[in-house]
């Protein structure tokens, strides 16, 4: 299928081995990231996506307090192996943290009362939503990344960290950086098991 926005679908995938060797500036990186979660639509254009964006000592600063926070819940013999992936996501260059700001949300369950359980629902789409286009973005960039939940447990450490406001809710981290590895190959479910189509 030669349609360019299934070629960039087919480029996205998870890089767990990061480097430093991108060409794009900081800035140039920021703006990207910018424009991708500018662009994800959310339910009634509510815009509730937050992110932060960390290069370099940030970056690493944040994976150490990760790391911080899972020392008392990982067995001691086992701490190694999870010391060895955070390093990992410490390697690239940086790391997008992804919030859905709950006042929004609040917000729009006061106004709109008659759809007031769906919109935490709605939020987490809009947040998937814009975790996949900054991926894309990213990977369109030559770009390496993954998608990592460390929430709740880094909450608090990030939130002190970089006095963040706190109706702004963790989703997800993206640590970003230079593509080290080669990508695995990927396999995929038969298509009789995902898809109905009804004409």
């Amino acid at each position: 299928m030669n349609n360019p926005v299934i070629q960039s679908l087919r480029k996205r995938r998870s890089q767990y081995s990061l480097g430093r060797q991108v060409t794009q500036s900081h800035a140039e990186i920021e703006a990207l990231i910018k424009e991708a979660i500018r662009l994800s639509p959310s339910s009634f254009n509510s815009q509730s996506s937050r992110a932060v964006i960390l290069f370099g000592a940030q970056s690493e600063r944040f994976w150490e307090l990760v790391g911080d926070a899972l020392r008392p819940l990982v067995p001691a013999d086992a701490f190694a192996a999870t010391e060895q992936k955070l390093g990992s996501f410490a390697a690239g260059i940086g790391t997008v943290l992804f919030f859905e700001d709950q006042d929004v949300v609040k917000g729009l369950q006061e106004k709109f009362a008659l759809y007031a359980d769906n919109f935490p629902v709605w939020s987490e789409q809009s947040s998937g939503i814009a975790q996949m286009a900054t991926w894309t973005a990213l990977s369109e960039a030559g770009i390496g990344a993954s998608l990592q939940h460390y929430n709740p447990v880094v909450d608090e450490a990030a939130h002190r960290e970089w006095n963040l406001p706190p109706s702004w809710k963790l989703r997800a981290q993206m640590p970003f950086g230079s593509n080290e590895a080669p990508f695995a190959d990927k396999t995929y479910i038969d298509d009789a098991e995902r898809f109905r189509v009804v004409a």
